[in-house]
């Protein structure tokens, strides 16, 4: 099982440690500890995919951390860190919960042994009043050897390589003889200190002449990658397009190129969460998809449309995916949570259990498909795609809008469109075409709650407590109409369940009761939606400011 754990350091270079940490503040003394000698092998794809985006996968030996790490920046200065023993599987293979971790990043790509790095560090703690370190500051002479990442492969590419024994390169990578080249630098990591001790260091070090490193990490170093990664957003930079501002203020392009991006972000974060099988990433992986489908749908007089509608098709493909695994783990709940509405003797017997194996192997099923699904060429694509349109965007003219003006006038397009629909559904007699129309609305009412959301970080407070009100509204519309619409499946997957050749009478009963349970819920639903019709119809998103 790995261990993790967030990692906030500095990186400095210079030729010697200044003289006074002993006197920064909250430092009661410093103290010599045993000198380390490291050696670590760095994988990555042949084109550097993972370094791109700041992510680091080693293979270390030495010092009290030796194993497998892995990387993954999180903000300025702070990086989180997986760790993995040394006897860990296959000792020539990248294990494969590292592999299934990043593999929303290699897209398919074999992982390579791209450098060797072997490193005598001089550490220091600094320690407080009760002998607690707060922080550790090395001295790290660095020797690098790169290999030729332009062999091909002598394997397929699979999600992980054999390491190459005794320092060779292995893996269909050369290796250069000679260390090519070597280097000093200083870093300062926090233990137990507070954050503030790395101003104080970071001051102390610059007035002795030592610089903050434009490398964010050894492997940038050795590979000559400066400035490498973006904590936050990946890969991703600003782009030209989207940077500007009018007047002082944000532009629409701006703000939802910033909402793309961040929910570009979270989809790559949930897919490694969703491979390790945590708990609720399915759905949060959905809700993402949904969302960054929104933003493209709901905004599209912003972009050209030759590239966005192919983007909101593919994650709609995504979502559903992700929702055919979702859809059996809401299915389960609520059955076994409507069967306190059973007779006490039709509960009896194995009534529960077979609602339980029965969804709990429908939702394995649907889970082990959404997998081989992201593993997939169709995903990977989706993914560069996505990644392209948010690194540069295809924005029109009227993207350049203040985002404001902009924003209230596609609230109030998301209102009417919902509000439509409901009315539309509304005069529809019972049946199942009032139930696909009820269904429409509910999917409307979703995007102008998104829509009111994304759009809260543009503008000032008391205009985001508006939308946050605006959102509220949508929210509770969109939650009843989903209780209606899960009333509707819940009905269908009970007539299945009844039919189902061998099935005991008494639960063909308990069937057919929690059948008009969810009916009645049905009902309640519909009898709520004009009291939200009217909440969702109010007015007050004239302007933005």
């Amino acid at each position: 099982m790995a261990r993790e754990h967030r990692e906030t350091e500095r990186t400095y270079e210079g030729l010697a440690l200044p003289a006074g940490l002993e006197e920064l503040p909250g430092v009661a003394a410093t103290r010599a500890a045993e000198p380390q000698d490291l050696d670590a092998l760095y994988y990555d794809t042949s084109d550097l995919r993972l370094l791109r985006r700041g992510i680091t996968v080693r293979r270390r030996s030495g010092g009290g951390d030796a194993g497998w790490h892995v990387k993954l920046p999180l903000a300025a200065d702070a990086r989180q860190e997986v760790h993995l023993p040394l006897g860990t599987g296959d000792p020539s293979e990248v294990p494969a919960e590292f592999a299934a971790r990043l593999a929303v990043f290699t897209r398919g790509a074999a992982l390579l042994p791209v450098a060797r790095l072997r490193t005598q560090r001089v550490r220091t703690h600094l320690l407080d009043g009760k002998g607690r370190i707060l922080a550790e500051v090395d001295e790290d002479r660095v020797a690098a050897r790169t290999f030729d990442l332009t062999a091909e492969p002598a394997v397929p590419a699979r999600p992980g390589v054999p390491s190459p024994p005794d320092g060779a390169a292995g893996g269909g990578t050369a290796q250069i003889d000679e260390w090519t080249d070597e280097w000093t630098e200083f870093e300062v990591e926090l233990e137990n200190g507070p954050r503030a001790l790395l101003e104080h260091t970071d001051a102390l070090f610059a007035a002795a002449g030592l610089a903050r490193s434009p490398w964010p990490s050894k492997l940038a170093h050795a590979l000559d990658r400066p400035g490498t990664g973006s904590p936050g957003t990946g890969s991703l930079g600003p782009g030209p397009a989207v940077a500007g501002e009018v007047g002082g203020r944000r532009s629409a392009g701006a703000v939802v190129t910033h909402g793309i991006r961040t929910q570009y972000e979270r989809l790559l974060v949930l897919d490694g969460a969703v491979r390790r099988g945590e708990e609720d990433s399915i759905h949060r992986m959905r809700i993402a998809a949904r969302r960054l489908r929104s933003l493209l749908t709901a905004h599209r007089r912003l972009f050209d449309t030759r590239r966005s509608t192919p983007l909101a098709e593919g994650l709609r493909w995504l979502a559903r995916l992700l929702g055919e695994a979702r859809d059996q783990e809401v299915l389960a709940d609520q059955l076994v949570g409507a069967l306190g509405a059973v007779p006490a003797p039709m509960r009896e017997g194995a009534l529960r259990a077979r609602i339980t194996e029965h969804y709990a192997r429908t939702y394995r099923a649907a889970r082990q498909r959404a997998i081989a699904e992201l593993d997939g060429a169709r995903y990977f694509a989706l993914l560069d795609d996505l990644e392209d349109f948010a690194a540069d965007p295809p924005l029109r003219r009227r993207a350049r809008r203040d985002a404001r003006d902009y924003l209230a006038g596609a609230l109030r397009r998301q209102q009417r469109r919902t509000l439509r629909r409901l009315d539309k559904a509304m005069d529809t007699g019972a049946g199942p075409g009032r139930d696909e129309a009820l269904h429409r609305a509910r999917k409307a009412a979703k995007r102008a709650r998104y829509t009111a959301e994304d759009a809260q970080g543009a503008t000032g407070r008391t205009t985001a407590e508006r939308l946050g009100k605006y959102a509220k509204r949508m929210k509770e519309l969109h939650k009843v109409l989903g209780d209606q619409h899960d009333s509707v499946v819940a009905r269908q997957a009970l007539t299945g369940l009844g039919m189902r050749a061998g099935t005991d009478r008494r639960h063909v009963f308990a069937y057919g009761v929690l059948h008009e349970a969810h009916r009645h819920a049905a009902d309640d639903a519909l009898a709520r939606l004009p009291r939200l019709r009217r909440r969702a119809a109010r007015r007050k998103l004239a302007r933005l400011r």
